[in-house]
């Protein structure tokens, strides 16, 4: 039978990656504890096995060629992805683990203050949490389980419902009483700083609820604005402003009094958190561990408010590059 692929040898690839990568024989040879004379055969060796030049010499440098940068981007991501693969074969028989994506909010602000409670039931499991409002494919990106933010209707298949958004204003405890200026009903917020997350759109904008409290005209006294929602969250427990809470992520903040919620209406966004699992490691028994623990977790969290959240009329649909910005932020 014919050999399927026809490929020059590893060690080449290998020497090539080390010298483009560093962009010096030298440096590559340094790395791989060979010689550079030995790089240089094997660079000589991989332009001879595919025709063509990779690298131009100069008098004290090297660079790449057109068609050495093509190699390149291809030799990388292909050696990124068998390192990941090796990895993972190799963990796999030893300690069981699990890598878990989502954005940065709810790592930080719902995730990693609850994981305990997973590890003391499970002490044999190594949980790795990857924090990226970025959306990877889970079986691409050797990833377990993935904790989405995102509209019901663009929920991936098989997903299940941790919690809906329910928003509301809060604040540091020490902006209810603030000299002159205490915040005690909406129109206080004047005399505050809102603090916002830049691109942000639908109810997490402040637009929505000011709206529903017959504010659409208002300004406030300044805008903070930040990249993402647990740095706003930060803000807003320095007395930097008023942020808009989505009562899941925050409800520890106000049951341990860091954060208050100066009105008592809310509203009711149109995402949700959802969880799905990998169609490769999905099955594992400790990784359906892991999402049944999440799923139980999470009808736990108590929504924090004192009234029924307003029925508002969602907001009008941003624009598909301002929903892709938004979707995954929280």
């Amino acid at each position: 039978m014919a050999r399927r692929f026809h490929l020059p040898p590893l060690d080449l690839i290998q020497g090539f990656e080390a010298a483009a990568r560093n962009l010096s024989f030298t440096k590559a040879a340094e790395e791989l504890l060979v010689t550079q004379s030995a790089i240089s055969r094997q660079i000589r060796g991989l332009e001879e096995h595919l025709g063509v030049a990779l690298f131009q010499r100069r008098a004290r440098a090297i660079a790449l060629t057109e068609q050495g940068q093509v190699l390149n981007r291809a030799v990388s991501d292909l050696l990124e992805r068998l390192q990941q693969v090796t990895d993972a074969l190799r963990a796999d028989a030893g300690q069981p683990h699990l890598t878990v994506t989502t954005t940065s909010g709810f790592a930080s602000l719902w995730l990693i203050p609850r994981l305990r409670r997973f590890t003391q039931l499970n002490p044999d499991v190594d949980v790795r949490i990857s924090a990226t409002n970025k959306t990877v494919n889970l079986e691409r990106s050797l990833v377990d389980v993935a904790v989405r933010y995102c509209r019901s209707d663009a929920a991936p298949e098989g997903a299940k419902l941790l919690f809906g958004e329910e928003l509301f204003p809060v604040c540091s405890p020490l902006l209810r009483s603030e000299g002159e200026r205490p915040l005690r009903t909406p129109e206080d917020l004047r005399h505050h700083a809102l603090l916002r997350i830049d691109d942000a759109s639908g109810f997490l904008d402040w637009g929505t609820w000011l709206e529903a409290q017959g504010l659409s005209d208002f300004k406030p006294a300044a805008s903070l604005r930040f990249d993402n929602y647990e740095q706003m969250i930060a803000a807003a427990l320095a007395a930097q402003g008023v942020a808009m809470g989505i009562s899941s992520l925050v409800s520890r903040l106000l049951e341990s009094g860091q954060l208050i919620q100066p009105f008592s209406k809310s509203v009711i966004g149109t995402r949700a958190y959802y969880v799905i699992s990998s169609a490769a490691t999905g099955l594992r028994p400790h990784v359906r561990a892991f999402v049944d623990w999440l799923v139980a977790a999470a009808a736990d969290t108590a929504p924090a408010r004192a009234e029924p959240p307003l029925k508002s009329p969602p907001p009008a649909l941003p624009s598909t590059a301002a929903a892709r910005r938004a979707r995954s932020r929280p």
